[in-house]
């Protein structure tokens, strides 16, 4: 599946990670976060095979796992995990 996103196309096949959340203010607050940082993030609905808190998630590059932790938690960002999920 692809996402259309300022003009360009992201395959949400290469993002495997997926963030889910208590609230979605965190998911939004997340995406906003991580793009200024470079990453390549979409909000997308959360899957509820791994989390049945929150409507919306983000999708991210797992191989930045570390990454992404690391600026969650340097940015007081309140999520419920970080999961492996690859595109179904």
């Amino acid at each position: 599946m692809l996402k259309k996103r300022k003009k360009e196309q992201i395959d949400l096949r290469e993002l495997e990670g997926v963030i889910s959340f208590y609230g979605s203010h965190h998911a939004i607050r997340t995406e906003g976060l991580l793009s200024r940082h470079g990453l390549t993030v979409v909000l997308v609905p959360g899957p509820r095979a791994i989390s049945p808190n929150c409507g919306v998630a983000v999708r991210f590059d797992w191989r930045l796992k570390g990454q992404v932790v690391s600026l969650l938690r340097e940015n007081q960002v309140h999520y419920e995990d970080v999961h492996h999920y690859p595109e179904q």
